[in-house]
C-alpha cells in the first residue's frame, strides 16, 4: 500500500512540475470567442510566468485563412505580451501565439474571435 501511495506521489509531483513550467495563458483581449469592433484592435495576452518576448510571437488568421505576423508592442510587464491588428474587417478571426517561458519551455495556444 505504502509502496503504492509513493508511486502515485511520485507521478502526481512529475505532472506538476512538468506543468509548472509552461506558460499558461490566464488573460486575453480579445477574450475566447468574443466579438470586437474593428478596424483596429488591441490584442493582450498575460501568462502566468515571465516569458521572452524577443522569441514570443502572435499570428493572426484572417477570415480567407490567410495570416499576418503581428509585430509586438514593449512588454508592459515580464508576463504580458501586447500588440495591434489593424484593417480588421468583419468576419472570424484566430490568434495564434506562441511564448517561450524564462525557463525554456515553449507554449503555443490560439483564441477565435470575431470583428463585427
Amino acid at each position: 500500500m505504502r509502496r503504492r501511495f509513493g508511486q502515485s506521489l511520485a507521478l502526481v509531483l512529475a505532472l506538476v512540475t512538468e506543468v509548472s513550467g509552461h506558460a499558461i495563458l490566464m488573460e486575453a483581449t480579445p477574450a475566447a470567442n468574443a466579438t470586437v469592433a474593428g478596424p483596429i484592435i488591441t490584442l493582450r495576452l498575460r501568462f502566468n510566468s515571465r516569458i521572452d518576448a524577443a522569441r514570443s510571437r502572435l499570428i493572426v488568421v484572417l477570415p480567407d485563412y490567410s495570416s499576418r505576423k503581428l509585430a509586438l508592442a514593449p512588454q508592459p510587464s515580464p508576463d504580458t505580451l501586447i500588440s495591434r491588428a489593424d484593417g480588421l474587417k468583419r468576419g472570424a478571426y484566430k490568434l495564434r501565439w506562441q511564448v517561450l517561458a524564462a525557463d525554456g519551455h515553449i507554449t503555443r495556444g490560439e483564441i477565435f474571435f470575431k470583428v463585427n
